[in-house]
This record gives C-alpha cells, structure tokens and sequence, in this order.
C-alpha cells in the first residue's frame, strides 16, 4: 500500500511497508487487518493467542491458542 515510519520502543526511527488485506490464520482463530511489514501484538491479540515458552532444553517458543478460550477468540475491550 505504503511506506511509512515509525518510531520504537528504543527510540529509532524505522520505515517500513504498509501491506493492506492481510488475513491471519493459527489453528482455529482468523482475522484480517493491514499490517506493517512487522509482527505485533495487535494481531496476536485480535486472534486470542499467547506464546508459550519451555525453559527445559530443547528451549522453545510456539505460539498457541488460549487455553482459557479454546474454542473462540475472546477479545479485552479494556
């Protein structure tokens, strides 16, 4: 769609692409949205997933549906 900048948590100014239609899927949670050519939060959270990460070897982070909500995606309107 565009190229747009931003600003980071770190204070830096990046560019990136602005990409329109995007639908993201995981299991059984979808949506659709524009999105900065970036992986965020808003997405992960629009689709009621959370990572989980093991500390045992093998060390791992896999993205996974909400186990307080397994069957929909519930949404904090907070």
């Amino acid at each position: 769609m565009e190229r747009c900048k931003a600003e980071t948590a770190g204070s830096w100014i990046v560019e990136f692409d602005m990409v329109s239609q995007v639908e993201l899927r995981l299991k059984n949670r979808r949506t659709i949205c524009n999105a900065m050519v970036l992986l965020g939060a808003i997405p992960l959270e629009d689709m009621d997933v959370l990572i989980h990460r093991t500390f045992e070897p093998p060390l791992r982070q896999e993205l996974i549906v909400n186990p307080e909500h397994p069957y929909f995606a519930q949404i904090k309107l907070k």
